[in-house]
Formats: structure tokens, sequence, C-alpha cells
């Protein structure tokens, strides 16, 4: 269950982002919302996994998976291209997830 909070929480963070880049410096009204209510739910939800989880690999996480799906929703909606050095350092990101989640006793399986 703690996975699920978390994974909300990078979600939530994710609109976020994606609805800053829209709001065009907050200048649209319908994104510039939509960045406050999405970064609200995503502390709120990452607080909620604090109860379970130690704040350095929850960070850690919600960070490395936020900005993996930032990078694949800039380049797919926004049309912002990676370089191979970025795609290779989001490629590391995403290996030390995996090895936080396969290996560490400090989060719950």
């Amino acid at each position: 269950m703690t996975y699920l909070i978390l994974f909300l929480a990078v979600a939530a963070e994710t609109i976020g982002t994606s609805a800053l880049q829209a709001s065009q410096q907050f200048t649209r009204p319908l994104p510039s919302v939509v960045v406050v209510v999405s970064y609200g739910l995503s502390f709120w939800l990452l607080s909620l996994t604090l109860k379970v989880m130690p704040v350095g690999v929850v960070y850690a996480l919600w960070a490395g998976l936020g900005i993996v799906l930032i990078a694949l929703i800039g380049f797919a909606v926004f049309g912002q291209r990676l370089d191979w050095p970025a795609v290779l350092g989001m490629a590391l990101i995403l290996g030390g997830i995996l090895i936080i989640h396969l290996y560490s006793n400090t989060a719950p399986h």
C-alpha cells in the first residue's frame, strides 16, 4: 500500500510539473490551478509514506521517478529531446530505484 501511495504522489507531482509547463509562467489560469492542486496532493501523499519509510528513501524514489516521467512527458507532449548523456543518467536513476526496491531493507517490499 505504501508503494501505491508513493506512486500516486509521483503521478500528482508529474501532473503538476506538466501543468507548470502548460501554465506559461502562471499566465494561464486553469493550468496554474492544476499546478497548485497537484503539488499539494503530491506532498500530502508523500507525507503519508513517511509513516512507513525513511525520508531519504521516499525522496529518492519520488524525485527519481518524477525526473524520468517528466522527461518522457516532455518528449511525448512538448517535443523536448534528450541527448545520450541525459538518457544514460536517467537509466542510472532507474537502476538506483530498482536497487532500493529490490535489495534495501529500509523500504518495505
